[in-house]
């Protein structure tokens, strides 16, 4: 059966995807759903892809990954960027890659802003320019707040979802208006075809948001538990690292760079995180109820098994359909 099914879905050029907010439980659907499909999973997670963060990004041990073949992890030093661009980029060549091993690709993670550039497209936005990068760089270490009065002028829809401490963010916008005269929120309303395939999303989405805020709580817990602070020293240590980069940037990371640093002290550093993780859950649901869904589930009042059967059928369902339907439409229950 899973033999005709792949067949199926690659015929049909679908892809698969398990979204949802942090700590909702991706992951355990995924890898249960690899024991009734033949899956590669295709990580979509923004911190997932730097190496020597492991504790803090709930990363997959060893075991998991060595049972279930994942992507898109480890691929990058925290120095270093990763844009929903290179996200798309990277799908668009494992997906073939995948199905000809005889397996399905499975996008699992909770970057909502990497599953819109696939659903949505891309917007043709100009290359980087050095030299500009540099001057807004060495303006915004002198003095962020000009660079900010600056995008709430130019660009004030910019200005209104990117946080003011959010260089990358902020700087890019201003490089983008200053290479082409013209707004970047604008731009990105203009988007081109990202790839060929259609995707297929199931979202986890919790109807009782208290379940979700203890499974957060909890899994924080756990990840002190488990050695997240030394993880965190160990890349503080380095010297060549901060919280204007985006790894760092990742929830509990930068609350933990902040006690380091002497901001605060240890039990506001855990309120911090925690609230944090709720903010960015809370963000993750806003993306998932504007986003096209082919299921939604509530992974506190299913079980694991009933998620798996749900996502099954959604799969048989979709690659059953006449070649010509249309399954990028929502169709979530």
């Amino acid at each position: 059966m899973s033999v005709r099914l792949i067949e199926r879905l690659r015929r049909r050029q679908i892809v698969p995807a398990i979204i949802g907010p942090t700590a909702s439980g991706k992951t355990a659907l995924a890898l249960a759903l690899a024991k009734r499909l033949p899956v590669e999973i295709i990580s979509m997670d923004s911190a997932l892809i730097y190496r020597d963060m492991d504790i803090g990004t709930a990363k997959p041990s060893n075991e998991e990954r060595a049972a279930v073949p994942h992507h898109l992890i480890d691929i990058l030093d925290p120095a270093e960027s990763w844009s929903a661009s290179q996200f798309v980029e990277a799908v668009a060549a494992l997906v073939p890659q995948i199905y000809g091993h005889g397996r399905v690709p499975l996008i699992v993670g909770g970057t909502m802003m990497y599953y819109n550039a696939l659903v949505n497209g891309l917007a043709r936005l100009p290359e980087s320019d050095p030299e500009l990068r540099r001057q807004l760089q060495a303006a915004w270490a002198a003095d962020p707040a000009p660079l900010r009065r600056e995008l709430e002028r130019v660009d004030p829809e910019a200005a209104g979802r990117i946080a003011p401490g959010d260089p990358q963010r902020t700087l890019r916008a201003l490089e983008v208006y200053r290479l082409t005269g013209r707004p970047l929120s604008e731009l990105q309303r203009d988007t081109r075809p990202a790839t060929p395939y259609r995707f297929a999303a199931c979202a986890l989405l919790p109807q009782d948001r208290r379940w979700l805020h203890r499974a957060i709580a909890e899994r924080f817990d756990a990840m002190l538990n488990a050695g997240f602070e030394e993880e965190v020293r160990q890349l503080y240590a380095r010297g060549d690292l901060s919280t204007e980069l985006p790894s760092i940037r990742s929830v509990g990371y930068r609350q933990m760079w902040g006690w380091l640093a002497g901001e605060y002290d240890r039990d506001t550093m855990v309120k911090k995180a925690v609230a944090a993780t709720r903010q960015l859950a809370k963000r993750q649901i806003t993306w998932l109820r504007k986003l096209p869904a082919q299921c939604q589930m509530d992974p506190y009042t299913l079980s694991i098994d009933e998620q798996v059967t749900r996502m099954m059928a959604m799969l048989e369902d979709l690659s059953s359909v006449e070649q010509n339907s249309n399954i990028d439409s929502d169709k979530t229950k």
